[in-house]
């Protein structure tokens, strides 16, 4: 298994200084930020977009994990690799070609990731898994932070770290949504390495004692 990766969520921080919400992450000593991107109609919320990515990648170096909400996410692509994204994630339920949306980030040469809902059959993501570097798999219903996390989506994410051991593969297994030390190390059991912790990880008294209980 990949070492794990904890990858908080900007979304969860002070929208009116994002710059503190990168520094804090920074400080705790990790690697990666995730940048939830909403659109108001694949997910009933609006976030930002590729400007303020731009701009934040001039203050870091922190990891880019950016996760593309968007109804038509082929059609932003380009934007969010021009504004400094590393991975791209992109959901399997949304409106594009999703084979052809996946080879564009790849041959940008950006990390390209998958991405389900709860609800979504992890058999969907099959024909996807030897083409990607990330499987995201929502622990919530996307869209608003500090929601309660779905264990049902567990099984879903032990079929596919079975899937990625029976083919051989390499994609990191990302969740997101309601990870706190509890759920974290349930995700971890079930075979997730990456985890995306937006409320926990900012609202915790001791954050690198929040990352040691998820790292351990």
């Amino acid at each position: 298994m990949n070492s794990p990766i904890i990858a908080p969520s900007l979304l969860a921080a002070n929208h009116g200084e994002f710059a503190l919400g990168i520094k804090a992450i920074e400080e705790a000593g990790l690697k990666w930020v995730h940048l939830d991107i909403m659109d108001g109609h694949f997910v009933p919320n609006i976030s930002f977009g590729p400007q303020v990515v731009a701009d934040l990648r001039s203050r870091t170096k922190l990891h880019f994990d950016v996760h593309l909400m968007l109804q038509n996410p082929d059609r932003y692509i380009a934007p969010f690799i021009k504004a400094g994204s590393e991975t791209i994630t992109v959901h399997v339920e949304a409106d594009h070609d999703v084979a052809k949306t996946l080879k564009t980030i790849k041959d940008a040469g950006v990390q390209v990731g998958i991405a389900m809902n709860p609800d979504c059959d992890p058999k969907r993501l099959l024909p996807y898994l030897d083409s990607v570097d990330l499987v995201l798999c929502m622990t919530v219903f996307p869209g608003f932070g500090g929601q309660s996390f779905m264990p049902s989506v567990l099984e879903s994410i032990k079929f596919l770290s079975n899937e990625r051991k029976n083919r051989g593969l390499n994609f990191r297994l990302e969740v997101d949504g309601g990870i706190n030390t509890e759920t974290g190390l349930q995700c971890r059991a079930a075979g997730a390495d990456t985890l995306v912790a937006g409320t926990a990880f900012y609202k915790a008294p001791d954050r690198r004692a929040f990352i040691a209980g998820l790292t351990a």
